[in-house]
């Protein structure tokens, strides 16, 4: 979903493309939906590009996005946080990625991320995972669904076929015990007549 939301060095807040010309784009911001131009020389930056800096691995911008989604319930930053010194800064961000890596990560950084959040819930995307990776959550979550719909279906399945193997072995075991009985006195009288004769 960040793929397509774009930040623009020397332009305050997010935008996404709306069309692509040879050595311009024509981009809308999200905030109050004006198009401006952005030029080849201007720096722009895809969201979906984004890494925090951490202690073992860079961390991708929408994983962080959405510890701060989880953080505030899906609620928008309160400015007062916004405002806040360094040190709470920091604080507030180490609560959301205790991991990050506190030499690299300004505090200029953490405003500008918590800015960029702000604006995303207020433009209406909550969903800031990259596409492919939504798709293949539904995907999980819907067959889990038909597996757990299904499983009433599969017992009764199992069921009947443990009648069915059940059933076959009775019959074969009471034609094979009535069978010797019905043969054996057969032969006896055949034996009989031909004492007879």
């Amino acid at each position: 979903m960040l793929k397509t939301v774009l930040s623009v060095s020397g332009k305050p807040g997010l935008y996404k493309m709306i069309s692509q010309g040879k050595s311009l784009l024509v981009i809308e911001s999200l905030a109050d939906k004006k198009r401006i131009p952005a030029y080849s020389k201007d720096k722009i930056i895809s969201l979906g590009d984004i890494t925090i800096a951490a202690n073992e691995e860079e961390v991708p911008l929408y994983k962080v996005l959405n510890r701060i989604k989880e953080k505030e319930n899906l609620q928008t930053i309160p400015s007062d946080i916004l405002k806040a010194s360094t040190d709470e800064l920091h604080a507030y961000f180490a609560e959301v990625l205790p991991e990050y890596d506190r030499e690299r990560v300004y505090p200029t950084d953490i405003k500008r991320l918590m800015n960029w959040y702000n604006i995303l819930l207020e433009a209406g995307i909550t969903e800031f995972a990259p596409e492919e990776e939504i798709e293949e959550k539904q995907e999980t979550e819907e067959s889990e669904e038909e597996k757990e719909n299904n499983k009433p279906k599969e017992d009764v399945k199992k069921e009947l076929k443990v009648q069915k193997a059940v059933a076959p072995k009775n019959n074969a075991a009471s034609q094979k015990t009535a069978t010797p009985t019905k043969q054996k006195p057969a032969m006896g009288k055949m034996r009989q007549r031909t004492k007879a004769k």
